[in-house]
């Protein structure tokens, strides 16, 4: 269907939403058509992006948009026999946990082609992490990401150009247009890619905290109940994960020495909220898509495949398999070695100590983020070049009684004077009484599939 062959204008379209009218499946159709032949102009859709920021759309409007993008590209086909789960976060600050939790999955027997992305402002990205490993390939064809699939059950890419071909051209356009917080267009984004991936099922770990992209957990959880909607509506069976977003997850922030962690919560070590974090979203998927009795048993099995090294091996089988050599990926994977034989290593790591005597009760994670970003970790805009070897080691944990003069973190970074960033450094950790100290799960509440059911 060409847009020309239609009888209402684009500009009508436009009107009509920015004055506050509801789309028809047909007249999204159009947009979404004309988004991915480009027979209509950047300005128009940038036009329509923001009637649509400005005016929301329905729910029955959300769920056509989100399909008519899911369909707009390829779309991945399984043989019917296959388990094919997924998870997606909404980002955060030290969030590794797509690293372990996918080979964690693909032990367990299921399929896990995960789709991921790249950091933007103070928040990581998946992709960035993986490039820090020397070889690591994350641009995949559909048919070798089948193949990596069958083989070994796990693979971490990015989004190809056949994929989902209208949120590409939307998702340039919404940051150049300042609709990127529109919630329709952050569900249709999210899931159009979810259902292209011909998923059982999907767990959304949706972040809510100082760092996170919603601040508090009733915003958080509106925003999960929408992309469980549409999510199901599309034939996903999709639940979601309310996760805190205040302090960084687990002890590093930074591209390689996040890829270290993850490393060693593969090898059965590591910080105890990011293998809370990999237990609970593994068991739910687990069960959630039949392969597990209960969550409970789900989080069990996926805590015995990191105790036991299966999760570790599907690891370096997928390091080899997306480019990595299999010396390397072997030598990162053993029990002990020096992972940044394997990774670039910062030319300084500077340690900061506790400034008073105290109990730590916050590590601020926006502020240290935003400090890493000043220093080459992140990115301002889509397509920057970032430095993966600055980063951050917490060498203290929240609760945690501290006295002064002590190391309580190590900066990565490759500026010869840290000095201007001493201040905003020492904002991050936050110091008082035992007494004012109130431990938290970082798993906040999980939303089921069949809420909607239940209300």
């Amino acid at each position: 269907m060409s847009f020309k062959d239609n009888t209402i204008s684009f500009p009508e379209l436009i009107k009509l939403k920015r004055d506050g009218g509801q789309l028809s499946p047909a007249e999204i159709g159009v947009f979404v058509h004309g988004v991915t032949s480009r027979d209509i102009q950047e300005s128009q859709i940038g036009a329509m992006l923001m009637a649509i920021w400005q005016n929301g759309m329905t729910d029955e409007e959300t769920v056509a948009l989100t399909r008519e993008m899911m369909n707009s590209g390829e779309t991945f086909k399984w043989p019917k026999e296959w388990l094919v789960i997924d998870k997606h976060s909404t980002g955060g600050v030290g969030d590794k946990v797509s690293l372990p939790l996918a080979p964690a999955l693909a032990a367990c027997g299921c399929k896990v082609p995960m789709i991921s992305g790249r950091g933007l402002a103070h928040t990581g990205g998946t992709l960035d992490k993986l490039e820090s490993i020397c070889g690591f390939k994350v641009y995949q064809s559909v048919e070798q990401v089948k193949q990596i699939l069958e083989d070994v059950g796990c693979c971490i890419v990015g989004q190809t150009e056949n994929l989902v071909l209208a949120d590409h051209v939307l998702y340039a356009l919404r940051d150049a247009t300042s609709t990127v917080d529109s919630q329709p267009l952050i569900i249709s984004s999210i899931i159009s890619k979810k259902g292209a991936e011909g998923l059982s099922a999907l767990v959304l770990d949706v972040k809510f905290g100082r760092a996170a992209l919603y601040k508090d957990m009733d915003s958080a959880r509106r925003l999960a109940q929408l992309l469980i909607n549409v999510g199901n509506k599309l034939g996903v069976k999709t639940g979601a994960v309310l996760s805190r977003m205040d302090s960084p997850v687990g002890q590093s922030v930074g591209n390689a020495v996040e890829v270290c962690e993850a490393l060693e919560c593969l090898k059965g070590r590591g910080s105890d909220d990011l293998k809370e974090l990999v237990t609970t979203l593994g068991g739910h998927l687990l069960c959630m898509c039949g392969h597990s009795c209960t969550i409970e048993s789900g989080k069990k099995e996926i805590a015995l495949k990191l105790e036991n090294g299966e999760a570790l091996k599907k690891f370096e089988a997928m390091l080899v398999a997306q480019g990595v050599s299999a010396d390397v990926a072997h030598s990162l994977c053993s029990n002990e070695t020096d992972y940044f034989k394997h990774m670039k290593r910062a030319a300084h790591q500077t340690e900061l100590e506790v400034p008073d005597n105290g109990a730590v009760l916050d590590i601020d994670g926006l502020a240290l983020a935003e400090v890493l970003h000043k220093l080459g970790a992140g990115r301002t805009k889509s397509g920057e070049k970032i430095d993966h070897s600055v980063g951050a080691e917490i060498l203290v944990k929240i609760g945690q009684q501290i006295q002064k003069g002590e190391s309580w973190i190590r900066i990565h970074h490759n500026c010869p004077d840290l000095s201007t960033h001493y201040s905003d450094l020492q904002k991050v950790l936050v110091i008082g009484s035992r007494d004012e100290y109130s431990p938290a799960s970082r798993v906040a509440e999980f939303i089921d599939p069949d809420y909607l059911n239940m209300s």
